[in-house]
């Protein structure tokens, strides 16, 4: 692979510039918020949601994806890097010119993908791995999973303050700061500067850890990555094109920490089935429908159905398909993990934080790197920065796929077929 020449770069630069403007111009999440009155309108009285969506003006976003494109020359890797970004951001403007129409749902399966996609094995869909997620968890009393004493129960202003001190710690002056806030999609939502925690949300102090590594250490860590990327500052901004590798990566930051919990998985698969259901016609009532029986409170099935109809058409056939990257890009982020592993490459995954990028983009940022053209991370999750642990687990991980599991789990049902049940996880007494 060949370094860039100095006009090269330049033109380089040029372009991240201009695709830095054009990307700040274009977000998406917040141009597809809701009014809070439709959420009590639709529980109470079972009035169908009408969102109305403010007028977005893309076409200074669009002249400077097309001042980007005339420094862009040649087929070197960081250029396709740029050109391909270019193509993001491009149907990142189509989505929000198409709010509320059925083409809208056309440019969200462009940008995020949909659950009947293909994974990178060409074999298996996205849906399908929900559907085996959802039928592995389905029937577990997750209640029985708890200890008794174990969780702490917070309000948003205790479990802000909780985060608060954690951020200290790894983030020193540049942690960013928490605000409790009433217009949060989320339970809670990151960036380089600040992370904002919904008002009338319930935490745990597991919730704390969880947030840190998901929302902390990966998303806000990021973000404060690409602002010290002078030359391409592009690497700061989340857009469409980072989404699945920056959920993904938030996702898996959960699992390698022991911060993963069953009823967050049964909620990220719920997601990807509900987006398939809305894809087949189903409307706001029905899918609603679908999430009450799983979440914790009618508030929350809405929060759920909301996430899949913002932007689309609430009769359903045109849903936001963004909640389907959460599986994908795990998966993704795990396997692209674990070849780096077994390549002795690890030195690529401190390429994965220097900003917010796609896997796709690593060849080119490997390639900057190596001509100091692009500054290392500066913060780092503890698991990515001491590498023994996930060395160990990776390899681990890898020996397990050599092993044909049925023969072990037919040994052991037959083993524990007459097995008495003993104690309970949430009372500690014996059961009956």
């Amino acid at each position: 692979m060949t370094a860039l020449s100095q006009k090269q770069l330049e033109d380089a630069k040029n372009a991240s510039n201009a695709l830095d403007i054009a990307a700040g111009d274009l977000r998406v999440l917040s141009s597809l918020s809701w009014d809070g009155d439709m959420r009590d309108a639709f529980l109470k009285r079972g009035v169908m949601p009408n969102p109305d969506y403010p007028a977005i003006d893309t076409s200074n976003a669009r002249d400077a994806i097309a001042q980007a494109r005339n420094h862009i020359n040649g087929d070197h890797v960081v250029m396709s890097w740029l050109n391909r970004l270019c193509g993001t951001l491009v149907s990142t403007a189509d989505l929000l010119d198409a709010r509320a129409t059925p083409e809208f749902f056309t440019h969200s399966a462009t940008l995020y993908g949909q659950p009947t996609d293909l994974m990178l094995d060409k074999t298996t869909q996205v849906l399908s791995l929900a559907k085996h997620m959802d039928a592995t968890l389905d029937g577990i009393d997750f209640d029985q999973l708890v200890v008794e004493g174990f969780e702490e129960q917070l309000d948003a202003e205790g479990f802000a303050e909780a985060l608060e001190s954690k951020l200290e710690h790894y983030f020193g002056d540049d942690a960013p700061d928490v605000m409790v806030a009433d217009d949060v999609s989320s339970k809670a939502a990151a960036s380089s500067k600040r992370i904002r925690v919904r008002s009338d949300a319930q935490f745990t102090d597991k919730d704390v850890d969880q947030l840190l590594h998901h929302e902390a250490l990966v998303h806000s860590a990021t973000g404060l990555n690409g602002r010290l990327q002078s030359n391409f500052p592009i690497l700061k901004r989340g857009h469409p094109g980072t989404t699945e590798i920056q959920e993904g990566l938030a996702v898996f930051a959960e699992v390698i920490t022991g911060n993963m919990d069953p009823r967050r998985f049964r909620r990220l698969s719920g997601r990807v089935l509900a987006i398939q259901m809305a894809i087949e016609g189903a409307d706001f009532k029905e899918v609603f429908d679908f999430f009450v029986p799983r979440a914790a409170s009618r508030e929350e099935a809405y929060e759920n159905t909301r996430r899949v109809f913002r932007g689309g058409v609430i009769s359903g056939g045109a849903p936001f398909t963004k909640d389907q990257v959460y599986l994908n890009g795990l998966l993704r982020v795990h396997n692209f993990i674990r070849t780096a592993v077994k390549l002795r490459r690890s030195d690529l995954i401190r390429v994965l934080f220097v900003g917010k990028l796609d896997i796709e983009d690593i060849p080119a940022l490997a390639q900057l790197a190596s001509q100091d053209i692009i500054e290392p991370p500066k913060f780092m999750p503890p698991w990515a920065s001491d590498l023994r642990f996930l060395v160990s687990y990776m390899a681990y991980s890898a020996f397990l796929n050599q092993v044909k599991m049925p023969g072990f789990q037919a040994y052991y049902e037959r083993e524990l077929d007459e097995v008495p049940c003993v104690w309970s996880f949430a009372d500690g007494d014996p059961e009956s």
